[in-house]
């Protein structure tokens, strides 16, 4: 997820997943194009081919219904509104909330244990402290390992002291 616009009256957050996208229909494409070129052959390699189309093309069509989701975040001053949108294969959601009800944002993190030890993985939250919406709001549903939760924190938090700036007031 980055920064998309950081501007006094409005700041955007957005996620396209487009690496993840391309590479799961390449996935798809290389299986179900495989498993064509099987039951061309005739016999019992239709049925295998037919297997590995459906097999591996529904795997992969799973995977891209799982994992690409198009997420943006939009804080605005003029609206006093925050808008986090969510975008997948099944459909379209967005959730608002008032923006002079956000104290702040955090970020969460979680410890995933393993053979190989400990790792730590990390989300960005809203935290918005009145109102009827009062309460953590992730940014994005899935924990990540990386600065990127941090840096997503870090520029909430120092885009909502940000005024914007009346520029009849200024003088040369």
């Amino acid at each position: 997820m980055k920064v998309t616009r950081n501007t006094p009256n409005q700041l955007i957050l957005s996620d396209t997943p487009w690496f993840i996208g391309i590479t799961l229909v390449f996935f798809i494409l290389i299986f179900v194009g495989l498993g064509l070129f099987l039951m061309t052959e005739g016999g019992e390699a239709i049925l295998f081919g037919l297997i590995f189309a459906l097999g591996g093309g529904g795997l992969g069509f799973g995977a891209f219904c799982a994992f690409v989701q198009r997420v943006q975040v939009i804080l605005d001053r003029d609206k006093d509104s925050i808008v986090i949108r969510r975008q997948s294969v099944f459909g379209y959601d967005a959730v608002e909330h008032v923006l002079s009800n956000l104290s702040h944002a955090e970020v969460e993190s979680t410890t995933s244990r393993s053979n190989k030890g400990s790792s730590t993985l990390y989300r960005p939250v809203l935290i918005l402290n009145k109102g009827m919406s009062a309460g953590r709001h992730p940014i994005v549903e899935s924990y990540s390992s990386g600065r990127g939760a941090h840096r997503l924190a870090d520029a909430v938090n120092s885009w909502l002291p940000a005024r914007k700036v009346d520029s009849a007031s200024q003088s040369a």
